[in-house]
């Protein structure tokens, strides 16, 4: 299955990344590394909301109505006139839900390594994660998702699976973040010295995450 920063390299991903970049007026490398760190968070953070059978509930609800996968087939309405605050606020509401209480320090966290700001960060979330939600839409009605272990197959396939341990405990601690600062070079150290290859989550985020 593709995973979700395979999808963020693809024309789909370049467009969302070149569109959230006009639409915060933030630096579109800064948002790169942004979406790159943040995703993959989200979506762990969804991985484990899901594994409830309330939270697997919930969210197939929601990919199933507001979040099927529209907003995909009109970025460019959505982009054109920038993103209006309806849309901003439906993320913010998404970003509390799925992050819970760790959201500002999730925020501060990738904000310190994507030499942005919390609130900056903040901002991109919030145009990102109606998007990334319509992509679970999406790929949910593809592969007929309607089941709990559905849900959580759907998730862990688009982290690439949970082979690595390595990405996984390191998403978690992100999650875990206070947002004391004291966890970045923790995380950082982690994912440098535990993950020795190149390619995948790891890599690629060991890499973002370097001194």
């Amino acid at each position: 299955m593709e995973g979700i920063l395979d999808l963020l390299n693809s024309d789909l991903g370049q467009n969302i990344i070149n569109g959230v970049s006009g639409s915060t007026g933030t630096d579109q490398n800064k948002t790169n590394s942004v979406l790159t760190m943040a995703l993959p968070v989200l979506m762990k953070a969804m991985e484990r909301n899901a594994s409830t059978p309330e939270g697997a509930a919930g969210l197939m609800e929601a990919l199933n109505g507001k979040h099927d996968g529209s907003i995909l087939s009109n970025l460019g309405g959505l982009f054109g006139g920038g993103v209006d605050n309806e849309v901003k606020n439906d993320g913010d509401k998404i970003l509390g839900h799925i992050l819970g209480s760790k959201k500002q320090g999730v925020e501060q966290l990738i904000g310190q390594k994507a030499g942005l700001d919390a609130g900056s960060v903040a901002n991109i979330l919030k145009v990102a994660a109606p998007i990334l939600m319509g992509i679970l839409g999406q790929k949910a009605r593809q592969k007929n998702v309607n089941s709990q272990n559905d849900l959580g197959g759907l998730l862990g396939g688009m982290l690439g699976g949970s082979s690595n341990k390595n990405e996984q405990s390191f998403l978690e601690k992100i999650l875990d973040a206070d947002g004391d600062g004291s966890v970045v070079d923790d995380v950082a150290g982690m994912v440098l010295g535990g993950s020795k290859k190149k390619g995948g989550l790891g890599g690629l985020l060991g890499g973002l995450f370097g001194k």
